[in-house]
């Protein structure tokens, strides 16, 4: 039986499936774009880790010593690499069950699965596996954006004025921008795999998981502490002055470093030198 003779018999045995499955495609496919359309005001995480991302590279591009964007970036790459890599044993698991030939109904519906529609049952495990797949394919080439910057961020010429180094770091955010929100949409996939495995339980709970993705990824996205304090964060930067004057480093004219100098001088001859 082909997959559209078994949703047309799932639409005539039960439309609660079908309603079910359109809600969890309205939410899974209309998120990303409903996101991009309200992420032009303030106050959503997105938006705000643009700017970061961007002071970031500002930052950078005047930087000597770039050691530190370095690690950062190999921060960035073992996360991308880590998600990957339990997203590919998850997909293994599901593709396990889908495609070995035997399913366990018997402890299936000892879990309380709906297993009364086998090929209906089979569905359910696909559209798990294509919410995992998906997420697969944007670590992946979120993983590549990633290798691309990391060789921008290596390429870049020492002692650049300020307009240089402005061109050069828009230059680099433009790569880093869209492989952090591949990886962005990497992550979100896990929520939408979730909401399709509730679907195993019933279309009821394949709907209350699809909405409440949505509503748990916005309340994430707009009103948790980590938004509030990006928002603040997003704010000094938008106010701060690009480049960063470079601070004075042992000079004699910086008070600061002066004090230093006293107090180190002071605790060596306390201690009767070396």
């Amino acid at each position: 039986m082909s997959l559209l003779n078994t949703l047309i018999d799932a639409a005539k045995n039960s439309p609660l499936d079908i309603a079910g499955l359109a809600i969890f495609v309205f939410c899974w496919l209309g998120y990303e774009p409903f996101l991009r359309r309200i992420s032009k005001s303030r106050g959503l995480i997105t938006k705000d880790m643009s700017v970061v991302r961007r002071a970031w590279m500002k930052e950078m591009t005047v930087r000597e010593v770039k050691l530190f964007d370095s690690n950062l970036m190999a921060h960035a790459v073992n996360s991308a690499t880590n998600f990957s890599s339990a997203n590919l044993l998850l997909i293994a698991a599901v593709a396990g069950v889908l495609f070995g030939g035997h399913l366990p109904l018997k402890s299936m519906t000892a879990l309380g699965f709906d297993v009364s529609s086998t090929q209906l049952f089979q569905i359910k495990l696909a559209l798990v596996l294509v919410c995992l797949s998906r997420g697969l394919l944007d670590f992946i080439w979120s993983l590549r954006q990633m290798n691309y910057c990391a060789a921008a961020m290596g390429s870049l010429p020492e002692n650049m004025d300020a307009d240089t180094a402005a061109k050069f770091g828009n230059a680099v955010t433009n790569i880093l921008e869209p492989a952090m929100t591949s990886f962005s949409q990497g992550v979100r996939a896990y929520y939408f795999s979730l909401a399709a495995a509730a679907w195993l339980w019933g279309p009821i709970y394949l709907s209350i998981a699809s909405v409440g993705a949505v509503l748990l990824l916005g309340w994430r996205q707009s009103r948790s502490q980590s938004a509030r304090g990006l928002r603040q964060l997003r704010e000094l930067l938008e106010e701060h002055p690009y480049p960063t004057p470079p601070r004075p480093i042992n000079s004699a004219d910086d008070p600061a470093s002066a004090q230093n100098k006293k107090e180190n001088a002071a605790t060596h001859n306390a201690k009767g030198g070396y």
